[in-house]
């Protein structure tokens, strides 16, 4: 039986509809911080009354204060949707008049759908934090603009709230995005919270705030490209071999889902990875990304050496602080070779990261009632979680940070993190030393697409163009760029195998200018021969070769000194809305934290036409090259060798390289002898 989605053209209702109690089946977000004064929830709740009639104002004023009070947010949940389960239908079944729009309506679909989202009547997709929208009038009446839009008409997003439906044309973006915008000055926490809380600016993360976030699968890949890689530099590993009978230890099922525990499988290694949650664990146990569960640390532990004894791939949760797995391990003195941190520390103290010492139901009701307590026990206990850190890696354990802001926290916090130079950090960035010169350098970044059919024939086919395409670019393919295919040619192969597709029917593959296009093309051949049954959405989680600007993950690895600037990611935002995209997104804020990255991102319509043919070279072609030519200018020298290539490639490409400058002649000119 079809279901029926026409509500969504409605907007906000002409009748008042009945409060609602919460639901109690879904995880719900922990109450955020108190921050406001009386005038400040004053002002909150005018402006939280502004989306409806005055009539009903006596009656939602009430209610929404207490909302205020109780959650620290006003999220309306009396107007959530029940006459449709909240998740990605096909695109057919939207009432919009724009196939654009009804791709942009599927994709906001997925964001909420409780499989996808963490705190799914919260409007957080993941992260902590990273919302779709502040509450559920600002969805109600987005979905009613993007029914009612046609493709003459641009939808303008702040932060959640639609502003309005704009005259423009159609080759403008259909959809343009901002989120947390704030002019510098005030752009710390505090700032965060009190405008979050007034709901006039909201954190979108990377790719929740910009509807492309397509559930774990959406991370994993980049994990395992990771955890491959940091075995293979670091370890040794030969570039053939998987990580069987090595041990892998982490932290984060929650904020940001399953994708370690699922990667260490894909990878061979035994893994165990932490989560405070009980909740979070259990939903990614049983989605099938973790293999089971222990509530008990030394248990997690023989289970894992036991597993990696037999040179068996697994994935243990541990339903547990991660600090009180590091010291037992290191009270145990268990071998542990690789080792990393992936829980939402950009968002330390509004729940992303639990304090050892307090159960999870402690933790969440002092978060609440005693905000400042909450903050001195998650810095106390980072100092605790480095201190373990530490003496696994000097008995050999090689660590990583995911740019989860967890050494920033971990530094503020004043935990021993630092190298003897005191000012940089004693374990790199995965950016800085893995990510950044073997793919982004090289233009390779998550390259994603939904099938909005919601086939899995329509999924399969596209697992086979996009293998077809990367199996003919091996054999040109030089010695840098060799591996990165063949890695994604094997990822591609087995990724329905891996049972990866949680939500919409979505995948991922890293990809350079070159793969991206080609495969954009040849899908969109595929929608105009009926290969394909309907339009495809492309698109890319911001943590790319462009799109972000972040020194302490994306840009960790430029060394020029623009590492904290963010002219990268705003110029791709522009660019890509100049050529072609179908919507763009420009946020403060990300998976290090707000006021710590500027991200640019985007999506794209195949829908088989001439048109979107001529669109995807040329918006793809700028989309990956910004950054290559940026990371070139840096001196990165795999990025000025894929810059050239390109320039050889497409002829008005014209990009100025750096003039090297010799340390033998900079030691004489500061030496005095020149």
């Amino acid at each position: 039986m079809a279901v029926d989605l026409s509500s969504l053209s409605i907007g906000i209702p002409s009748d008042l509809p009945p409060p609602v109690e919460l639901d109690l089946n879904v995880d719900h977000a922990p109450s955020r911080r108190h921050i406001l004064d009386h005038e400040g929830e004053r002002l909150a709740l005018r402006n939280a009354l502004r989306y409806f009639p005055e009539s009903w104002h006596q009656e939602l004023g009430p209610e929404f204060l207490s909302e205020l009070r109780k959650f620290g947010r006003i999220y309306m949940h009396r107007f959530r949707p029940i006459e449709f389960p909240m998740k990605a239908y096909s695109i057919d079944l939207y009432p919009a008049q724009s196939k654009d729009a009804a791709a942009i309506m599927l994709m906001i679909q997925n964001n909420l759908d409780p499989l996808v989202a963490q705190f799914p009547h919260e409007l957080i997709t993941y992260g902590g934090n990273g919302a779709v929208f502040q509450n559920w009038a600002q969805y109600l009446i987005t979905m009613k603009h993007l029914c009612e839009m046609n493709d003459e008409q641009t939808l303008v997003m702040y932060s959640g709230h639609p502003l309005g439906l704009f005259p423009s044309n159609k080759n403008a973006p259909r959809v343009v995005v901002t989120n947390g915008m704030v002019i510098p000055n005030h752009s710390t926490k505090d700032d965060y919270d009190r405008m979050n809380a007034l709901g006039v600016s909201q954190y979108g993360q990377m790719t929740a705030g910009s509807y492309m976030y397509i559930g774990p699968q959406g991370i994993v890949h980049g994990t395992t490209i990771t955890v491959m890689n940091a075995a293979r530099l670091y370890l040794k590993l030969p570039t053939d071999s998987d990580l069987s009978g090595l041990r892998f230890v982490t932290s984060g099922l929650g904020g940001m889902s399953g994708a370690q525990a699922k990667a260490a499988v894909i990878a061979g290694a035994s893994c165990i990875v932490a989560e405070s949650n009980p909740v979070a664990a259990e939903k990614r146990c049983s989605q099938g990304w973790v293999d089971l569960l222990h509530y008990d640390v030394d248990n997690a532990i023989d289970e894992m050496i036991n597993a990696s004894n037999s040179k068996q791939a697994i994935s243990i949760g541990y339903v547990g602080n991660i600090v009180d797995l590091w010291e037992r391990l290191v009270e145990r003195e268990v071998e542990v070779h690789l080792g990393s941190d992936q829980t939402s520390l950009h968002n330390p103290f509004q729940g992303g990261y639990f304090p050892a010492g307090l159960t999870f139901e402690e933790s969440t009701e002092m978060l609440g009632e005693n905000p400042n307590k909450f903050r001195d026990e998650v810095q106390s206990s980072l100092k605790r979680h480095v201190s373990a850190i530490n003496s696994m890696c000097e008995n050999g354990m090689y660590f990583w940070d995911y740019g989860n802001a967890f050494l920033l926290e971990a530094g503020r916090a004043g935990a021993d993190v630092f190298s003897k130079d005191g000012q940089s950090y004693r374990y790199p960035s995965y950016v800085e030393d893995i990510m950044g010169p073997l793919c982004f350098d090289l233009g390779f970044g998550p390259f994603r697409w939904v099938v909005t059919s919601g086939l899995d024939d329509d999924l399969s086919e596209t697992d086979a163009i996009a293998a077809e395409v990367l199996s003919s670019m091996l054999i040109d393919s030089d010695t840098l760029t060799m591996q990165q295919i063949s890695d994604n040619l094997h990822w591609i192969n087995q990724a329905e195998h891996h049972g990866l597709v949680v939500g919409s029917k979505a995948r991922i593959l890293y990809a350079d200018d070159e793969g991206r296009r080609r495969i954009a093309k040849a899908f969109n051949a595929a929608i105009r021969t009926g290969r394909i049954s309907a339009p495809i959405v492309l698109g890319r989680d911001h943590h790319d070769v462009s799109g972000t600007d972040s020194p302490y993950r994306e840009t960790a690895n430029i060394r020029d000194g623009s590492q904290f600037t963010a002219d990268m990611s705003v110029h791709n935002f522009v660019g890509d809305a100049m050529r072609g995209a179908t919507w763009v997104s420009l946020h403060n804020g990300g998976g290090v934290g707000w006021g710590e990255v500027i991200n640019g991102g985007f999506g794209l319509v195949l829908d088989g036409s001439d048109d979107v043919d001529v669109r995807l070279e040329q918006m793809l072609h700028w989309d990956v090259n910004n950054g290559i030519a940026r990371r070139a200018w840096a001196r990165n020298s795999p990025a000025e060798s894929a810059i050239k290539r390109a320039m050889e490639k497409t002829p008005s490409l014209r990009v100025n390289l750096p003039i090297h400058v010799s340390d033998e002649l900079m030691d004489e000119i500061f030496e005095g002898k020149s």
